[in-house]
């Protein structure tokens, strides 16, 4: 079994927070919440997707990606991106791994696009991008398909 780190960079969408929580309650990923929110966490759209799971998320608030590589220094941070051409499903995903997502509108800063370790969930020419919660389930089922849960 592997264990899952999931990281939104500066969600913005309540809903999509409240589903990824739900997904990483029931897979035992923790979900890491870094920089500014576009919401509360007590907002009752949040709360609403994440349903009566919340209790059941490991779930943390950090500042900045600095402060996560500093708590993490052994982990390797996978970047999805629509902007890199190495697929999701090339990767080895190892223990301690994180699968980094940014916010909605405008995805990662070109910073963490640009690194090797960007991967992308391949999809149709033309079009712009996968829902948030999606892509993060498409990608932690995965992991848990190398690894198990």
């Amino acid at each position: 079994m592997s264990k899952i780190n999931v990281a939104l960079y500066e969600p913005e969408i309540p809903q999509n927070t409240g589903n990824i929580a739900r997904l990483c309650a029931c897979c035992g990923a923790s979900l890491y919440l870094v920089g500014k929110l576009g919401f509360s966490l007590s907002s009752k759209y949040t709360k609403r997707a994440g349903l009566d799971y919340w209790d059941s998320v490991d779930l943390h608030k950090v500042d900045n990606m600095e402060e996560l590589y500093k708590l993490f220094p052994d982990s390797t941070f996978y970047y999805l991106t629509t902007k890199s051409h190495k697929l999701y499903t090339d990767i080895k995903y190892k223990d301690g791994d994180f699968l980094v997502f940014g916010p909605e509108t405008r995805g990662l800063p070109d910073f963490y696009v640009k690194q090797d370790t960007a991967v992308t969930i391949p999809m149709k020419e033309g079009q712009r991008s996968l829902n948030l919660s999606n892509s993060v389930a498409i990608t932690v089922y995965e992991v848990i398909r190398q690894n198990g849960l």
